[in-house]
């Protein structure tokens, strides 16, 4: 395993505990850290302050926030100060969120691909210390800088990464963004296509996928008990045939499973409805899609996540003893 890996965090653990596991990846050698913005539970920039002021070497990346609900130049502004805590240790990562949680909210995601072209822009030419003037589909803004009144006027080097899941947002993000974050809960053969489409993307621009950073969430449950492992992982799993199941179906989960847990699992729902559903989910299909097992096992099938393409895999933990999982993975 000679490959740099990254720890990923929801809201399974209050952020001092978060503290205390990124501080350990990070002596752990680990890369990075990436913070979900999970759903309205754990908002990612607040937590993500608290690693930077804890740390002194491990990335920090927003994996993702969604690109509708923050303004771009509060954005922009919102990660200039993240980088002014960790200098050069900060990512960007955008995504185009998902119904019905959207919609739940007020939420109108149409033309997704153009509001995520016209958001990359505006925060990328802000956070280059650009004045931005740009009047599209959703970005208005009128002659907007970021206007430091004490500190050094500077670029910011923080870099814009897209959550990707379709292709068609995949070859946007080989177009116009540093990296993509590749999804969670995909087998590796979805890399393939994946990959491809960044190609398109990147060729438009004369780059090439190579130029292209791709970290990749992992879900990983570590036990040597496989299949305690095994049932630590089914219930994320249901949880994302019922509510994700864009995500599922680009992994190539059979139409009639989706169609089976989506009957009895929506949005939101309760744990005991969760657990229910999940005893529809065979231990295949777990299997198929994250990196649960032993050690040896997980180990295993990350090493695939790699061969396919991924540069860095970002392992969320599912199992109780999360230092456990960093200590296999140390480098």
């Amino acid at each position: 395993m000679d490959y740099p890996v990254a720890l990923y965090l929801q809201d399974a653990h209050d952020i001092r505990q978060g503290i205390d596991l990124v501080r350990h990846a990070e002596a752990s050698g680990f890369d990075a850290v990436w913070q979900a913005d999970s759903r309205l539970v754990r908002d990612a920039v607040v937590p993500m302050a608290a690693f930077g002021a804890s740390t002194n070497r491990i990335r920090i990346g927003s994996g993702v926030i969604d690109c509708w609900t923050r303004n771009p130049a509060r954005l922009a502004s919102t990660f200039s100060t993240l980088d002014d805590l960790a200098p050069g240790r900060m990512i960007c990562g955008l995504g185009a969120w998902w119904d019905p949680l959207a919609a739940k909210v007020g939420v109108d995601r149409s033309r997704p691909l153009k509001v995520m072209r016209e958001v990359v822009t505006a925060v990328r030419a802000l956070l280059n210390n650009e004045t931005v003037t740009m009047d599209g589909f959703y970005v208005h803004l009128d002659g907007v800088e970021l206007d430091y009144v004490h500190q050094e006027r500077r670029p910011k080097d923080v870099p814009i990464y897209i959550g990707a899941t379709g292709m068609q947002m995949m070859e946007l993000t080989g177009e116009i963004a540093d990296g993509a974050v590749l999804n969670y809960l995909v087998s590796p053969s979805y890399n393939e296509r994946a990959l491809a489409a960044l190609e398109l993307g990147a060729a438009k621009v004369g780059r090439t996928v190579a130029d292209i950073d791709r970290p990749q969430l992992v879900v990983c449950s570590v036990d040597n008990d496989r299949q305690a492992a095994l049932d630590g992982a089914r219930l994320l799993v249901t949880q994302y045939l019922g509510q994700q199941p864009h995500i599922m179906k680009a992994s190539g989960v059979p139409q009639e499973l989706l169609d089976d847990i989506g009957e009895v699992l929506t949005w939101p729902a309760t744990h005991d409805e969760v657990v229910a559903a999940s005893k529809r989910v065979p231990d295949d299909i777990v299997q198929m899609i994250t990196a649960s097992g032993t050690p040896d096992e997980v180990c295993a099938k990350v090493d695939e996540y790699v061969a396919a393409g991924a540069t860095c895999p970002i392992l969320y933990p599912l199992a109780p003893d999360v230092r456990a999982m960093i200590d296999v993975f140390a480098r």
